[in-house]
């Protein structure tokens, strides 16, 4: 669907990258590998995006890092209409809000680096009820057309995992 609004491909991987997950920082050349385009075509949509107010950035050393704009006046649509897109607001609207004990709940796997996919892969941190979470993710499966996969960790097994050095796109927090 997006495909048909936005014609570059290099921009809807920028938009889902960066609106998915407001508080992560990446830097040109990181962002240019993981979509594997090259550096100038994400330069020019990351130069557009700032002119636009959507993106800011910051020099870190000789890195400039750019993140979403959480105070862009069309922030919260941009990122809804992303979120309906992959098909996560369903997900989240029809299993984490009814689910309990679930302190986080992070994208992970294609649609973390901004890549299509079939499959939706999702870290649930905290203790859900199990029977109802693998009810509700059939539903949700059925809702969005797409398969889920997940994993539960608790809070302490959390702990041994560095979400901000892997690919995980933090979608809810309590």
């Amino acid at each position: 669907m997006l495909e048909a609004l936005i014609s570059s491909k290099t921009r809807i991987k920028l938009l889902l990258r960066l609106f998915l997950n407001p508080e992560s920082k990446s830097y040109l050349r990181g962002l240019a590998d993981e979509f594997q385009e090259s550096t100038n075509s994400v330069r020019l949509e990351l130069s557009r995006f700032e002119e636009a107010g959507m993106v800011e950035s910051e020099l870190v050393g000789n890195k400039k890092l750019y993140k979403a704009n959480q105070t862009f006046p069309l922030f919260k649509e941009v990122r809804s209409i992303l979120l309906k897109q992959t098909g996560l607001q369903s997900i989240i609207d029809q299993v984490v809000a009814e689910l309990g004990d679930v302190k986080r709940v992070y994208l992970t796997g294609e649609l973390a680096k901004g890549r299509s996919s079939e499959v939706v892969s999702l870290v649930f941190v905290g203790n859900p009820e199990r029977v109802f979470l693998t009810d509700l993710i059939q539903k949700a499966e059925k809702l969005i057309e797409k398969k889920i996969q997940y994993l539960v960790y608790s809070e302490a097994e959390s702990l041994e995992i560095d979400f901000a050095k892997e690919k995980y796109l933090l979608l809810w927090n309590e």
